[in-house]
């Protein structure tokens, strides 16, 4: 199974491989996002560790659960031959109905059929009121012309 762009990646590659990851994790499907890594694929999520497409459902499917209204914008930031690092920040209320804007940065490495081996994933939150949320769309991808990080000075 390969999932391109292949690494080595150029500009225009990583910028499609982050646009790609964003779509897929807006879907909030964690079997679809899961496909994305190798099955040993290995993860740092803020102060969790773990390994494996299973226990990346697991995760996923725990965190939709309490991340309410997700809505995810990545940006590229950095690229070097099977490595992608990505900036982002998503928006999500939780079940109490509190909002939250979480940024972060990503450290990705693929194997060669453009696989993610490894997802390294620092990520801060910060709580804001619904006033202040910036990521306006339904469910699914960010639209076409939707303003992005750096737009909004994030």
């Amino acid at each position: 199974m390969t999932r391109p762009p292949l690494p080595p990646f150029d500009e225009a590659s990583a910028r499609s491989k982050v646009r790609l990851a964003e779509d897929a994790w807006n879907s909030r499907d964690p079997q679809r996002v899961a496909l994305a890594y190798t099955p040993d694929s290995r993860w740092r999520n803020r102060t969790e560790f773990f390994e494996g497409r299973e226990e990346i459902v697991a995760f996923l499917t725990r965190k939709w659960a309490r991340e309410l209204e997700y809505r995810l914008a990545k940006e590229l930031w950095a690229f070097s031959g099977s490595r992608i690092a990505v900036r982002f920040a998503y928006e999500y209320r939780d079940t109490a109905g509190s909002w939250f804007r979480a940024h972060g940065n990503e450290n990705w490495e693929f194997d060669a059929d453009g696989l993610m081996r490894r997802r390294i994933a620092s990520i801060n939150d910060l709580r804001i009121e619904a006033a202040q949320r910036l990521f306006h769309w339904g469910p699914g991808p960010r639209p076409e012309g939707h303003p992005g990080l750096t737009d909004f000075g994030l």
